[in-house]
């Protein structure tokens, strides 16, 4: 797997005769601040690889393909290098007018669904879709492919349209020397999977736009991710890159193609197959614990919580793992550093305070500027995670934060149907009749807005026997505003935010009352008040736009957040509880083919207020690996909040298909994709948890559950199969803590819950205490004595029966059970002893 330096030593001797690459410890001390730590000069919308990749961290390379020396000179935006071709001066020069003559164009883009290839329908470009046509004419033609895949919510992919995708001399050039395809990663995640390992392996970071030359055979020979239209940052222009390739495939077109063979077949041996025979013994978890905890707390930002510098992710999966380690030991320490994250995402800029929800991660240390797109599946793994601290804590704080998430997800991202849509943009109209949008511009406040938004509604603020000046001291010293702005600069790269505010919370609420001497209530009053004002007002503002896309795997995650959610005990639970039923029936009706028996990967909606759902018939897209493993365990959650037993009857059934069209006979585990995929290279594995979980880590847990909810071993012997794939992944815990959690449950036991009494008030009770603890591998049934269900484990209810009548509780743990249980008092104690967060 790529997890081993072996294999990334491997590809990297195949590329080097290909292209010019300086090593980052080469290059100038500016070069190397600006590329490696200093935010301002980000050109992607990041993602970032496991360090264990890289061997003791990330090795980050800039390639610079030039029929000349390497150069390694900061060019800043004004001045570019003489050494610019007049081709790409041309180029920039025609910049400015590119856009009004390129919207009398459309491509082939414009027969699409997915709003990131419309986005591009009018392009000079001649863009095609990921597709048999485009392939087989770059085999006929003997050209270059060119790929580009980004997403329709992406910062830089904007910017990279904008300079160089709506140039007429740049398309031109493109049109006549290569095929060029757009792909939307978010829609085809095993293209943009397979070629992003390259990328990542060819520059130690990645990030979208990807941009990635293709063979006609398909295979990589040089990528990166954003370029820009001139000479600039250390990086080598657009138009340079491409004139380049073009002289190169012309005049050394064999070793290229055989540099792509070797390619090829160096990712499919070190993406599918095993590299050992390393496997997990019964009881190896714990030394597995102990080495993951280790690097946890090595890396640990005590200051702002999280486990890197900059740019930060919320990175839920370890934050999740680090719950259920702590039920494990007991050490409070680890507990603390999930708790502290938590609380600095939430207090941090990364977080909507004006209404709800959270960015996709801040470019500085402190949580503080984000890039303002909000994406589905961070929404749905954080209402998770604040539900499961919660859970732990009884801390509100925490519920207020998943709650927040639920109000941003009905108001602003839901179809009316039920599902939810991928995501809102980072960028927008500063104003009604500006011309270019704006990172951020829905959600930055100068000074002068929010005083005068107070001074307009002082009346709002009667009773709190505050003054004007008071109420705006207050508010400001909350949130950290200054009249001058509130944006470092070296966050702020290009000047959006230049005297704007981001809200952030530098200390508490007590910390607020105590520096002002004024009370909670007020301070609660004032911050209602205000930020409903703000959000108000900001509604009257252009809106990001919104990715209308129904993601099948991201709804799955949603779907897991609502149901933890719902179980927290709160008086809200009705209303969580309706909006997970009705995505549990969006996702049967509308994405699961009932006669192919497959799931969709997506559909498309049209807006928040329009019922429309519409499958793209011409090139529907099945299901991925995700898209099966995170609906299963969402509905896993779901049967825990509802008890439907119809929930783990589609359960079985998806995971049957699941393993039909996914698991490796040969050596364990799945693929992401299925058997026979047309024109996909590698059926590769995932052997990281990132933004999102890999989906064999999820799959592992899903299994494990279904063996005891189903009471069938081959659940388990998939599951300890698919563990053994995986165990020879360096810092197995820390690169795959949502497996490592599984290899937890296999080795630890679950925590079977049978609540044995008819369908009733009293049993109702019950089962409520039971949920509104976190405890990671809980298996809860409802054993009606009157209605026997065929639906799971007989044997369960066949063993528990009621005692003297009374509805009756039995906590089994790796099947020794405890005493039996008929007072809800003492059930409750029972579970707080083991899964609260100890004084």
């Amino acid at each position: 797997m790529l997890n081993n330096i072996f294999h990334f030593n491997s590809i990297r001797n195949v590329i080097a005769t290909t292209v010019i690459r300086t090593p980052a410890r080469t290059v100038s001390k500016q070069i190397l601040t600006t590329a490696t730590t200093d935010t301002s000069t980000q050109t992607s919308c990041a993602v970032f690889v496991k360090r264990s990749i890289f061997d003791s961290g990330y090795r980050k390379f800039f390639f610079i393909i030039s029929k000349q020396r390497v150069s390694t000179r900061k060019m800043s935006d004004e001045r570019a290098s003489q050494s610019t071709s007049e081709t790409e001066e041309a180029a920039a020069s025609s910049t400015a007018g590119a856009a009004a003559s390129s919207a009398k164009h459309s491509n082939r883009l414009i027969n699409e669904k997915s709003p990131y290839l419309l986005q591009h329908a009018h392009n000079p470009v001649d863009w095609y879709p990921w597709c048999d046509e485009a392939i087989e004419r770059a085999r006929e033609e003997n050209k270059i492919i060119f790929l580009s895949v980004g997403y329709s919510t992406c910062h830089w992919c904007h910017v990279m349209e904008r300079e160089t995708f709506e140039d007429e001399a740049v398309a031109a050039i493109m049109n006549k020397d290569f095929i060029n395809i757009k792909v939307d990663r978010e829609e085809r995640p095993d293209i943009d999977k397979i070629y992003m390992q390259f990328v990542l392996i060819f520059n130690g970071n990645g990030g979208w736009p990807m941009s990635v030359w293709l063979t006609p055979d398909l295979a990589p020979i040089t990528a990166g991710t954003y370029f820009p239209p001139a000479n600039r940052w250390g990086m080598p222009s657009f138009t340079n890159v491409i004139t380049t390739l073009a002289s190169k495939w012309k005049t050394n077109q064999d070793s290229l193609k055989q540099t792509g063979k070797d390619v090829i077949g160096v990712l499919k041996k070190s993406m599918t197959e095993k590299v050992n025979k390393d496997v997990f013994e019964p009881g190896s978890a714990d030394a597995k614990l102990q080495e993951a905890l280790e690097i946890y707390k090595r890396r640990f930002d005590h200051q702002h919580g999280g486990f890197s510098l900059r740019p930060k992710f919320p990175e839920v999966a370890r934050i999740n793992f680090l719950f259920h380690a702590y039920i494990v030991t007991k050490d409070a320490d680890v507990l603390e550093m999930a708790l502290q994250t938590l609380q600095n995402i939430g207090r941090g800029g990364i977080h909507d305070h004006v209404f709800g929800g959270f960015s996709r991660y801040a470019v500085d240390e402190a949580w503080h500027v984000p890039h303002f797109e909000k994406m589905l599946y961070d929404q749905g793994q954080l209402m998770t995670a604040y539900a499961n601290a919660y859970k732990l804590t009884n801390d509100k704080a925490y519920l207020n934060h998943a709650d927040g998430i639920f109000r941003y997800l009905m108001k602003d991202l839901r179809h009316p149907e039920g599902a939810f849509f991928a995501g809102e943009d980072a960028d927008s109209l500063p104003t009604a009749d500006a011309k270019e949008k704006v990172e951020g511009a829905f959600y930055a406040w100068s000074w002068d807005e929010i005083k005068e938004i107070v001074e307009q509604n002082i009346e709002l603020y009667s009773g709190l026997n505050l003054n004007l000046e008071k109420v705006l001291e207050i508010y400001a010293f909350h949130y950290d505003l200054e009249q001058t702005g509130n944006v470092e600069g070296r966050s702020d790269p290009q000047g959006h935010f230049t005297a704007k505010n981001i809200h952030i919370v530098r200390g508490s609420n007590d910390e607020t009352c105590k520096e002002m001497d004024i009370t909670e209530e007020q301070l609660q009053k004032i911050l209602q008040v205000t930020n409903g004002l703000l959000h108000e007002i900001r509604d009257q503002r252009p809106r990001p736009h919104l990715d209308t896309k129904i993601i099948c795997a991201w709804n799955g995650l949603v779907l897991s957040g609502l149901s933890k959610l719902a179980n927290c005990g709160v008086e809200k639970r009705d209303e969580y509880m309706k909006a997970a039923e009705e995505l549990y029936k969006f996702l049967y009706k509308n994405m699961y083919d009932k006669e192919r028996k497959v799931l969709l990967r997506t559909c498309y909606g049209l807006g928040t207020d329009d019922t429309t759902v519409e499958v793209a018939s011409a090139q529907q897209i099945d299901g991925f690996l995700d898209d099966y493993t995170f609906v299963i365990r969402g509905l896993l959650d779901y049967y825990k909040a509802s008890l439907d037993d119809s929930v783990l009857k589609w359960v079985r059934e998806l995971q049957e298909i699941q393993d039909t069209r996914f698991w490796d006979e040969n050596n364990g585990a799945y693929f992401y994709s299925e058997a026979d995929s047309p024109n996909v290279i590698v059926r590769l594995k995932e052997d990281h948890d990132a933004a999102e979980p890999a989906g064999n880590s999820i799959a592992a847990r899903n299994l494990i559950l279904l063996a005891h909810y189903l009471d069938e071993q081959s659940y388990q012997q998939r599951a300890d199969n698919l563990l053994n794939f995986y165990a020879d992944v360096n810092n197995f815990g820390y690169t795959l803590p949502a497996m490592m959690s599984a290899l937890l449950l296999r080795d630890n036991g679950l925590d079977l819950v049978a609540v044995v009494g008819p369908d009733s008030d009293t049993t109702q009770r019950f089962v409520e205490i039971c949920r509104k603890f976190y405890i990671p591998g809980m298996i809860i049934f409802h054993v009606d004595p009157e209605c026997p269900d065929e639906t799971y484990n007989q044997r369960v209810q066949n063993k528990f029966k009621m005692i003297n009548g009374k509805t009756t509780v039995y906590m089994c743990h790796d099947r020794v059970c405890r005493m039996p249980v008929t007072d809800p008092e003492e059930l409750e104690s029972n579970l707080k002893e083991k899964f609260f967060k100890n004084d």
